[in-house]
């Protein structure tokens, strides 16, 4: 079922990246973005896991990051490159397989598509990739659904069902957790789970 669930989300964002672009590049993150920043030192080396349209990729470069950035849409990626002038990487979560090569991982509504048990392996292999005491940022929307939603697979979480699901995942540990509104005009009332989670 997963992989049935994978290829239908890709399809959803490669046939409608320049949408999906239009609909995100702008929105102001900076608050959430500066949150995780202030955990890592000048210059640190981040790994953008889903970067969509490329704009915290963007960010980041700007304020003086080692940035790299992935995505499994080709067509994300091809759009990510252009707007970072970097070149963006096409690759699955799954395919993460290096050891401690980031200082952080920034997840920004990007893992939410996976099932819960790749979910679990995926985190594993996020905690690998990062240097000791590394950050990940992540945010998943707020509550307990898990299916198909506007064409696409999501896996939501609330802060007590969060907390239950990483309880197995020993190398990393819940920091700080906070929930906003969407900053995306007229989606103020749906509601986001944001973590940051530290390697032990």
């Amino acid at each position: 079922m997963y992989k049935e669930n994978k290829d239908i989300t890709l399809q959803y964002y490669n046939q409608n990246a320049g949408s999906f672009v239009s609909g995100t590049v702008h929105a102001d993150l900076t608050d959430t973005l500066n949150r995780f920043l202030s955990r890592l030192e000048p210059g640190a080396a981040i790994l953008d896991f889903g970067c969509g349209s490329g704009r915290d990729t963007k960010y980041f470069l700007e304020h003086g990051y080692q940035v790299e950035a992935i995505d499994g849409s080709e067509e994300l990626c091809k759009i990510a490159s252009a707007y970072t002038g970097i070149p963006v990487r096409q690759m699955y979560f799954q395919d993460l397989d290096v050891r401690e090569q980031y200082d952080g991982i920034w997840a920004c509504s990007s893992i939410l598509h996976l099932e819960k048990t790749e979910l679990r392996s995926v985190l594993k292999k996020m905690a690998d990739a990062l240097r000791p005491d590394g950050w990940i940022y992540t945010s998943f929307k707020y509550g307990e659904y898990e299916g198909m939603r506007n064409g696409r697979y999501f896996t939501d979480f609330t802060w007590s069902s969060f907390q239950r699901f990483i309880r197995d995942t020993e190398s990393l540990s819940i920091e700080e957790s906070w929930v906003t509104g969407d900053v995306r005009p007229g989606r103020e009332e749906e509601k986001w789970l944001n973590l940051l989670l530290q390697k032990r």
